[in-house]
């Protein structure tokens, strides 16, 4: 998402890192999780186990 750019500005990183965090955990589909997001995993297996 930010390849090759440089931020020296602490502020700004945090805001692109919170960016990236949401669409790793809650967009992106893993292949290791059978397309699932990491949200969407956590959310099957604690409702399977509630």
């Amino acid at each position: 998402m930010l390849e090759g750019v440089v931020i020296d500005d602490a502020e700004v990183f945090n805001d692109k890192l919170r960016e990236w965090e949401d669409y790793y955990n809650y967009h992106r589909p893993h292949g290791g999780l059978g397309g699932q997001t990491p949200y969407e995993r956590l959310k099957q297996k604690t409702t399977a186990q509630a």
